[in-house]
């Protein structure tokens, strides 16, 4: 593919200025290397490269290079070369100025440009037609389904940290053909990546895990439009909540297989109710109520298998043994009848969202 033509007004001024310190011996003065720092703004502006820059002033250097003059001695033809070779370099050096400048400028306008379309679309702020138009040109098409991961480390992150650009660098290497939209928020890794896609979450799921030193990782389903973006990322979210509430220690969770926590809170009253009834005279207890509902939650976890969970309560099968017919005493309902299992077990899951006995419900 051919390069693109660089107009010849990037060097104007350029072959006088050679002549006249070949001649002279002179240094460009201020005004000159203000000139050439203004070309290198329009340059980096108008989009071309710096490379191909730079390679046109060498050539133009070639061109216009002085001729030997006759009778002009050996020394003076030295001197001549060293100040048209330091003319050169203050030139491209200036040029160069102007054009890094430039281009921090642009970065820096992309960024905010950037930061601002992330924060209209995962608030759900902004007409969401307009949305759509703007994620176009950070490589998303809206009208398509996208899914959100959301990573949370032991820090909070922002966009310039190693643990960012790790990921980044390890995503873009493997997918570096893919539309995925990478950044941070709120102290946390986001990843946007198109529904069909789902091995790009997965892979960031792996790397912000490893990234964060054992971080969790939060995967929302799929949705249609700006606005399943924002449903997406708030599956994430309520994800990571509900880990740190129910006591998960999955690494990565995924929305899809939580559907069930919010259907039991839907009805938030009716869940309370039921904490309060069939979990409520564990408070009686010993110790309180605490204890007994742990045992409870981590017998479910275990499958109901009495050796496990002593195993993984530090208790012998006796102790434990003890602890679950104390629970039957004080509620009238036996773990391990399968008839009462299912209404003890849903009150346990409905005590950890409820965040109960530490608050009242």
């Amino acid at each position: 593919m051919a390069e693109p033509v660089i107009p010849e007004s990037f060097l104007d001024g350029y072959a006088q200025i050679l002549a006249e310190v070949a001649v002279t011996g002179r240094r460009l003065t201020r005004e000159e290397l203000d000139t050439r720092r203004a070309l290198g703004r329009q340059a980096a502006e108008a989009g071309h490269q710096l490379r191909a820059l730079v390679r046109m002033h060498l050539t133009a250097t070639r061109t216009t290079w002085p001729a030997a003059v006759p009778g002009v001695t050996a020394a003076a033809t030295a001197a001549a070369t060293e100040s048209v070779l330091a003319a050169v370099e203050q030139t491209v050096d200036a040029f160069a100025e102007g054009f890094e400048r430039a281009q921090r400028l642009t970065v820096r306008r992309e960024e905010a440009a950037r930061r601002e379309f992330i924060d209209d679309l995962l608030y759900g702020r902004s007409d969401l037609g307009r949305l759509a138009e703007r994620a176009t040109r950070f490589g998303l098409r809206l009208s398509r389904a996208h899914a959100v991961a959301v990573a949370a480390g032991p820090e909070a992150y922002t966009e310039t940290d190693t643990v960012p650009r790790q990921v980044e660098s390890a995503l873009l290497g493997r997918f570096s053909g893919r539309k995925i939209l990478l950044t941070t928020k709120d102290g946390r890794l986001i990843c946007i990546a198109p529904g069909s896609q789902p091995d790009v979450l997965r892979y960031f799921a792996k790397q912000a895990h490893a990234a964060t030193d054992g971080g969790r990782v939060a995967v929302g389903r799929a949705h249609r439009g700006p606005g399943g973006v924002v449903q997406s990322y708030d599956e994430a979210l309520d994800a990571l909540d509900l880990a740190d509430r129910m006591g998960m220690e999955d690494p990565v969770l995924y929305a899809a297989d939580l559907l069930v926590y919010p259907v039991l809170t839907r009805d938030r009253q009716a869940m309370a109710d039921l904490v309060r009834s069939e979990l409520g005279p564990l408070q009686q207890a010993r110790g309180g109520a605490e204890p007994l509902l742990k045992t409870l939650s981590v017998y479910f976890d275990a499958g109901c298998v009495a050796a496990e969970t002593a195993r993984r309560l530090a208790l012998s099968v006796r102790a434990l043994t003890y602890r679950l017919e104390r629970i039957h005493q004080l509620t009238g309902s036996d773990p391990s009848d399968p008839v009462h299992r299912y209404t003890l077990q849903t009150a346990v899951i409905g005590a950890r969202l409820l965040d109960w006995p530490a608050k009242e419900v």
